[in-house]
């Protein structure tokens, strides 16, 4: 029997104890579970002696840009809805050691290994804070790219849904709404936009509200389409850009919004940050903070270890990212000269945003592919389907936090909420 044969009979024997709800097809044609319905492809014999010879998330995700692993006749978020019911450990230890023993030996020796996993990673990826290089490594993909599965404004955070059932393009011209709302926007008030993206909270800030914005970004790209649209509506005069860390400007705003940016900096350099905004803030100036947090643990120790679909996430996706908790963020507001108003989670927004952002770009797959290639196009689709579901299980959060500079007496913010909502 060669190791093909051995691996797929490993493959029938966890099939036949996890009892997932959803066909798995090999390498040879088999198809084994249901007749209809999501199949894990199943294309290299050779996956099963990965697994076992470097069980660790890297292979999972090195199956998947390789398609090594697939998903046919339906989505990554069909296969997570039919997994196995129960607990999935408890399963495998009921699996018939003895008779897989016989087939290890043979599967560990295997060759197979994909290198182009290694040149998706980021430079110096677990450093301390994104430096232009990373920023670079992520926004700087192709514009084309992001307008595959992002809104018609192209905003690249978290929507606000008044109903799930909204799309995405009316859930992030809600959100923008909101945000406005939250900062209490007058016309001709100054508005600083950190990490401004392609320009749209600048411009339905500077059309709806009458607001003078000004961003700062270190993307090129970015910054290059998003003077292009602030052209074409026409709001070169009210609207200017940067492409700088906002630690280098200078001046005061009356209001500052940081929507998406914050998980960029890296925990060491927190204080430098909240100390500029702080500075950049006219008195009784109002600061919103827009960002994901990871769930406190019991003790700082157990908190700073990540998990392996953090590490992985730092990795591939955002090199020098890192994200604190929402106590954290409360605690440096109130240390750096803010008192906070109100912090609102926005947790299963983010879920349903980064299901849409998913869905969108399954469904424009070959466009995706021809624009970046197969394994980035791949390893984008795994990385926003993995955010919603972290999302929708709590493992990750996020959160809005409203702020003012800190002064004696008076706030200057209403004194009930009722603006927020009308």
């Amino acid at each position: 029997m060669d190791s093909a044969d051995r691996a797929a009979r490993i493959i029938r024997t966890v099939i036949s104890e996890v009892k997932p709800d959803f066909a798995v097809r090999l390498w040879n044609g088999e198809r084994i579970g249901p007749a209809d319905g999501p199949v894990v492809a199943i294309n290299d014999s050779g996956m099963v002696g990965r697994v076992l010879r470097r069980p660790v998330f890297d292979t999972l995700i090195a199956l998947w840009i390789s398609k090594a692993i697939d998903v046919e006749n339906g989505s990554l978020f069909d296969i997570v809805e039919r997994r196995p019911q129960g607990k999935l450990k408890a399963k495998l230890r009921q699996l018939p050691k003895l008779q897989l023993l016989r087939d290890l030996p043979a599967l560990m020796l295997s060759s197979g290994r994909d290198a182009a996993l290694d040149r998706l990673a980021g430079r110096n990826p677990f450093v301390s804070g994104s430096n232009k290089e990373a920023i670079t490594h992520h926004y700087d993909i192709s514009n084309a790219f992001y307008r595959l599965f992002l809104d018609e404004r192209m905003v690249y955070s978290c929507g606000y849904f008044k109903d799930f059932a909204n799309g995405i393009d009316q859930a992030q011209a809600d959100k923008l709404d909101y945000i406005c709302r939250k900062l209490r926007l007058k016309p001709g008030e100054t508005l600083l936009d950190i990490g401004c993206g392609w320009g749209a909270m600048l411009i339905h800030a500077a059309k709806h509200y009458g607001a003078i914005g000004h961003g700062v970004s270190l993307s090129e790209a970015q910054t290059a389409l998003a003077r292009e649209r602030i052209r074409a509506e026409g709001l070169e005069d009210r609207i200017t850009i940067e492409v700088k860390p906002c630690s280098e400007l200078t001046g005061k705003f009356d209001k500052i919004s940081s929507i998406g940016m914050f998980e960029h900096l890296g925990l060491a350099n927190h204080e430098a940050y909240f100390l500029a905004v702080r500075r950049l803030l006219k008195p009784g100036g109002i600061y919103l903070h827009h960002a994901i947090t990871r769930r406190m643990k019991r003790d700082r120790k157990a908190w700073r270890r990540k998990a392996p679909s953090y590490k992985a996430l730092i990795k591939y996706i955002f090199p020098g990212g890192e994200v604190d908790h929402i106590g954290m963020t409360v605690e440096n507001l109130e240390a750096y000269g803010f008192e906070v108003h109100d912090v609102e989670n926005l947790r299963e927004h983010y879920a349903r945003t980064c299901r849409l952002w998913a869905e969108r770009l399954h469904a424009r797959f070959d466009e995706a592919i021809a624009e970046v290639g197969e394994t980035k196009a791949r390893l984008w689709l795994l990385y926003l389907t993995g955010c919603s579901l972290g999302f929708d299980g709590g493992s990750v959060l996020i959160y809005q936090a409203v702020a003012t500079r800190r002064a004696r007496g008076a706030s200057g913010l209403p004194p009930t909420r009722a603006d927020l909502y009308r």
